[in-house]
């Protein structure tokens, strides 16, 4: 699948909750298992830290009175913990080239710079037979890509507040079923090359709900070209998830769900080989592995 492509809302409409998403979510937020604590009070395991390409690099900041600012490349930086300590929770681009990188700091007392290295990671191809019209666009179906790839962009830039509390970023997976595909995958449709899987494909029958993995506020939702009938979710600190190919949608755009709550049933609308759930998580604007947030 190609990066998702959200349908057309206003900017507005994508930031207007973020001031009210902490206190909502705060109250209704599901119960779940809490990671351990390492000596400098960052959370130990949710995320997973595996800085290679469309990875995570957790990278700790030390103590500070308030929360850092932390920036890959002028984009911001998810930055969780307290007092005590704060990590940088950085998502990897599969296009990123392994070895040094480095993230911006922004703190009370100055900038600075902080290096780590990307590990490289050699992901397998899959080669996949779909209908001709979603590989050899038409000119009317390539027209509605542009214009949704253009509006895509604003999505993406969603960045609300970080929860106002130790945030426990073990998610839930979205809907019970087989992994039918993994991410990282080199896609070849039709016999021609196509951007690598950037979410987890999930397969399981048309009409089984698909729920929250961690309390947010729905920022988007329509029928795309490529995707279907897609969910998008703001999670807050540029945290994000993405459900496509969805058979019903059972949200509107403002509404905060709790972890577990429904948003709406799988599907196989889009471009599909059958039915199953897309599930993307994006970090700075960049998809991860959502496998990096769950227990295996």
């Amino acid at each position: 699948m190609n990066l998702p492509l959200p349908a057309f809302t206003r900017r507005a409409a994508l930031l207007a909750a973020a001031g009210a998403l902490a206190p909502v979510l705060e109250a209704r937020a599901a119960k779940g298992v809490k990671p351990t604590q390492t000596a400098d009070h960052t959370p130990a395991a949710w995320p997973m830290a595996s800085p290679v390409p469309g990875g995570i690099a957790r990278l700790s900041l030390g103590q500070a009175p308030t929360r850092p600012q932390a920036f890959a490349a002028e984009v911001p930086v998810l930055v969780l913990g307290d007092a005590r300590g704060w990590t940088a929770i950085v998502g990897l681009p599969l296009s990123a080239t392994p070895g040094p990188a480095k993230i911006a700091l922004r703190a009370a007392d100055g900038e600075r710079t902080l290096a780590y290295d990307i590990r490289p990671k050699r992901y397998v191809e899959q080669r996949l037979t779909v209908s001709p019209r979603t590989v050899d666009l038409a000119p009317e179906d390539l027209a509605r890509h542009e214009r949704e790839r253009a509006h895509q962009q604003q999505v993406m830039e969603t960045f609300s507040e970080p929860f106002p509390r130790e945030a426990d970023l073990h998610l839930r997976v979205p809907v019970p079923g087989r992994r039918s595909s993994s991410f990282g995958l080199r896609r070849v449709f039709n016999g021609q090359p196509r951007n690598p899987h950037s979410g987890m494909d999930i397969a399981a029958p048309v009409g089984t709900p698909v729920v929250a993995p961690l309390p947010g506020r729905v920022i988007d939702t329509g029928d795309y070209f490529f995707n279907g009938q897609t969910v998008w979710l703001d999670h807050g600190g540029g945290l994000l998830s993405m459900m496509c190919h969805l058979s019903a949608i059972d949200v509107k755009v403002g509404d905060a769900l709790a972890t577990g709550e429904r948003l709406g049933a799988v599907g196989a609308t889009g471009r599909v080989t059958g039915p199953h759930l897309h599930w993307g998580v994006m970090l700075n604007r960049t998809m991860v592995d959502p496998a990096l947030f769950l227990d295996a």
